[in-house]
């Protein structure tokens, strides 16, 4: 539309140019001066012919006397005085030429103004296109991608692992496709429905997903593409783009990351930021000014629930919060499905299988796996995709590529075997709920010198106080194998030494687990949802403090313990499957069965 409407002023100054000029030509030939020679202005000077004269420093204008006896203007060049007495002398008649000036009088304004203008035109449409970031004409405008009715091809079936969102999101559904019979009882939809889950667990792609299956027009937006560093203009995309919502109803706003918008007033101790709240007022307004009847349904998503602004939660407004949470096994095995359709696979590869190795995993983590797992058997150069391909995708996505060329000296491959060994031996005696699927002395990632992978046997959601240390005994597994054989320590299990610390404080000032200080919480998250904890808030005394680094420094202690009594029971078998991961590198789960029955229960 606008490459249109340039062509047609383009189109409009070149008419009235043309007009001008046209203009000018005929007011030439209506008052045309008669040029002659200038011999024949000396007759007619003597004739006394000459009426009038004005002299200028190339030529001589006037009124003469033509041989019709009409006035009429007349122009001649000046000559020479003496040049002219010499050729009269001679009988000579003589001129001087007069070049027309015409042309270079109109190149002279009528090319610097097509130049002018064609910088102004470049310059209006870099102002109006997408150069300047939406253009200083159109700042106030939204950013929303409009998907038509054809363009959004995604439905339900595309989306797996999230069934109870999905039945959550059919009301919405059914009210875009028939909201005459759904309001028949009263009822009207939420305005506004919040998706909250982890990142990449597939909120866009549920809320693409109903609109593929309602068949209606998508607006998509990110939080951030609404503040702006000119006050109101975020205010102003917000006005435009319920705006826009409403010619195009019955439809889907879709707004990704609302954290980015939505933040809670106040938060910030140095002042409030004029800009982020002024449009968060205006979507405010507008979520009070719609009707839900009228065919516009609002959807957002965030990983940050607990910063957003209590008013935007409220009743009335995003009164609707939908949980899109990490997939359970059966989860898995469906978001699997959905994205292996298109790999080949070879015989006997179960995706329940691979499911049970991917606990935690998001969808989008699922999609990198499948697509990791093509590429490894693309460069082995299978025919198809093997359950080996995942489990090295698997590795790659949790512990990193392989470092081929960190080469440690012998001493410190025989630490690190132990290590491992020592992980595997004590995880396989005391834990029920994981079953170790892979060990390995192949440095990967930024500083994993080896790995062990646990696989769990089923989904847990609750854990006992057994199995917490239980949990922590593995992690000191490495570092006790190492104390018993080479009667030292070392700096290997830094990490392993960070998360069982963790685990420790967590069942001490979290879950209440040691007699001594009973059941209280001591520490209170200040987390995002689902994801890492930032800030804790310390509730209590420094000589609670003091019982709280004791109890933690006990637990650590007594699994430190139980996992030296169970690699002492075993020691022997401890070094030889330690020099067997010395020569294969990697035991997987068949080496490890028959290591693995020769243990030693105490």
């Amino acid at each position: 539309m606008k490459t249109k409407q340039t062509k047609i002023n383009t189109a409009y100054i070149f008419f009235a140019i043309m007009g001008v000029l046209l203009f000018q030509n005929f007011l030439m030939k209506s008052f045309q001066t008669q040029q002659i020679a200038y011999s024949q202005f000396q007759s007619e000077l003597k004739a006394g012919q000459i009426k009038e004269i004005v002299i200028t420093d190339k030529n001589i204008r006037g009124l003469h006397t033509d041989k019709e006896g009409k006035e009429r203007l007349f122009v001649t060049n000046r000559v020479d005085i003496n040049l002219a007495k010499e050729l009269e002398k001679h009988g000579i008649k003589y001129n001087q030429k007069i070049e027309s000036t015409i042309l270079r009088d109109l190149l002279s304004w009528i090319i610097p103004t097509l130049i002018f203008l064609g910088i102004w035109l470049f310059l209006i449409r870099k102002m109006a296109g997408k150069d300047m970031g939406g253009g200083f004409l159109s700042i106030g405008k939204s950013k929303a991608k409009i998907y038509l009715e054809t363009d959004t091809k995604i439905t339900f079936k595309d989306v797996a692992g999230v069934d109870e969102a999905k039945e959550e999101l059919m009301e919405v559904i059914n009210f875009l496709k028939d909201a005459g019979n759904y309001g028949r009882l009263g009822g009207r939809l939420p305005k506004g429905v919040l998706l909250v889950g982890p990142p990449g667990t597939g909120k866009t792609l549920l809320a693409k997903a109903v609109a593929g299956e309602a068949k209606v027009p998508f607006f998509s937006i990110s939080g951030s593409e609404f503040v702006e560093m000119f006050v109101g203009v975020g205010a102003a995309r917000v006005r435009d783009l319920f705006e826009q919502a409403r010619g195009k109803a019955p439809c889907i706003i879709f707004i990704d990351e609302l954290d980015a918008l939505g933040r809670a007033r106040g938060m910030n101790p140095m002042g409030g930021h004029d800009e982020k709240e002024q449009t968060l007022n205006q979507l405010l307004s507008e979520l009070d000014g719609f009707d839900s009847g009228s065919g516009i349904v609002l959807l957002a998503a965030t990983n940050r629930p607990e910063i957003l602004d209590a008013a935007l939660l409220r009743a009335g407004r995003f009164d609707r919060q939908i949980l899109v949470d990490k997939p359970d096994k059966k989860g898995r095995g469906d978001i699997l499905a959905v994205h292996s359709k298109n790999i080949k696979m070879a015989e006997g590869v179960e995706l329940g299988q691979i499911a049970a190795l991917t606990t935690g995993f998001t969808g989008a983590d699922l999609a990198n796996l499948v697509n990791e797992a093509a590429l490894v058997a693309t460069r082995r150069n299978a025919n198809a995709v093997e359950l080996r391909d995942f489990t090295e995708g698997i590795e790659r996505i949790v512990a990193g590529l392989e470092k081929k060329n960190r080469l440690l000296n012998d001493f410190e491959r025989k630490i690190v075997a132990h290590h491992e060994m020592g992980h595997a031996l004590v995880g396989k005696m005391i834990s029920s709920s994981e079953e170790i699927h892979k060990v390995s002395i192949i440095p990967r990632g930024i500083g994993a010198l080896g790995y062990t992978i646990q696989r769990p046997t089923e989904d847990r959601y609750i854990m006992k106080k057994e199995e917490l240390e239980n949990k922590i005994a593995t992690l000191m597994g490495g570092r006790a194998a190492e104390k018993i054989i080479f009667h030292h320590l070392s700096t290997g299990a830094s990490d392993d030494l960070a998360r069982a610390t963790d685990i420790a404080k967590d069942m001490v000032t979290r879950f209440g687990m040691d007699e001594k200080l009973g059941n209280m919480v001591y520490d209170k998250d200040q987390s995002t949802f689902l994801g890492p904890q930032m800030v804790k808030q310390r509730l209590f005394s420094e000589e609670t403090g003091r019982e709280i680094d004791l109890a933690v420094k006990g637990i650590l202690d007594g699994a430190m313990v139980k996992a030296e009594e169970i690699l002492l029971k075993n020691r022997e078998l401890l070094e030889t499957s330690a020099k067997l991961l010395l020569v294969k590198e990697t035991l997987d789960q068949k080496d490890l069965a028959g290591i693995f029955s020769k243990i030693k229960h105490l």
